[in-house]
């Protein structure tokens, strides 16, 4: 089974397209595929499938846990580029159809065929009520982009122990949660952030989870409606408009990768 290995920011993914879908993947065997020790190492698979609801193809997305999620916004930026470079989609524009609505791409080849820039159409921040506080300089609140965020604003989250205190926070919402630690800067209409991811842990970068933490720190009047999002793995742009929200970066192709199937199921026995 052929992939190719894309990053948006460090989040990376292997995407397979299987446009007839003939080529099912069982849970087991994306966990095997994204084990950074004993299989090839992702935070996710990306199965490009036909076009569904009036879209130009189909996003199935896979965490590294093996179970479906909704929508990733680094995600859908390496499904585009793998869709472009097949020959899928004609860009600048096309549309993908994803577990949380259909999505629209805008889609900029680099210098290099290896690289690229895309805008995504992420639909509306579903803001939950403001959580009181003990501190008067954090702030807390849950939202949804079409998978559930909490967002947690406070210091500078490089001391944060996310790898403890992710899983703590996301045990306490059925079905998990992704979290987000922010903080204010370094510039104006700018935040730092780190992330647990529902599904995978800690990862490089989180797209729906910048869009998630700039829609709240909006919400508290910190930020204007453009936000650039640092994660540890390079920054994203979140534009925050009247009808939805836009994210913008970059998205590498790393690797073409063949993989064995039924190799890989045999060790798994």
């Amino acid at each position: 089974m052929h992939f190719t290995k894309h990053h948006g920011a460090g989040n990376d993914f292997l995407v397979t397209v299987d446009m007839e879908g003939r080529l099912p993947l069982e849970p087991a065997v994306v966990r095997a595929l994204c084990d950074r020790h004993l299989g090839v190492g992702a935070d996710g698979v990306i199965r490009v499938l036909e076009g569904r609801h009036g879209a130009d193809v189909t996003m199935e997305l896979r965490n590294a846990d093996g179970l479906e999620a909704e929508m990733s916004g680094n995600g859908i930026r390496c499904l585009a580029q793998a869709a472009v470079q097949a020959g899928l989609v004609s860009p600048p524009t096309f549309s993908v159809a994803t577990g949380a609505g259909v999505r629209t791409v805008e889609y900029w080849p680099g210098d290099r065929s290896d690289v690229a820039e895309a805008s995504v159409d992420m639909g509306k921040a579903e803001l939950g009520p403001d959580q009181t506080q003990e501190f008067g300089d954090r702030k807390a609140r849950q939202v949804d982009m079409g998978n559930p965020h909490l967002v947690l604003l406070g210091p500078d989250p490089s001391g944060v122990a996310v790898g403890e205190l992710g899983p703590q926070l996301q045990a306490n919402y059925p079905g998990g949660i992704n979290v987000e630690f922010v903080a204010l800067g370094p510039g104006t209409d700018e935040l730092t952030m780190r992330v647990w991811e529902r599904g995978v842990g800690e990862t490089l970068a989180c797209g729906t989870g910048a869009c998630a933490a700039a829609a709240a720190a909006h919400s508290w009047g910190l930020v204007g409606e453009v936000v650039t999002v640092h994660n540890p793995g390079g920054s994203l742009r979140v534009g925050l408009g009247s009808n939805g929200i836009s994210l913008a970066g970059p998205t590498r192709r790393v690797a073409d990768v063949e993989v064995d199937l039924a190799a890989l199921r045999a060790s798994l026995q």
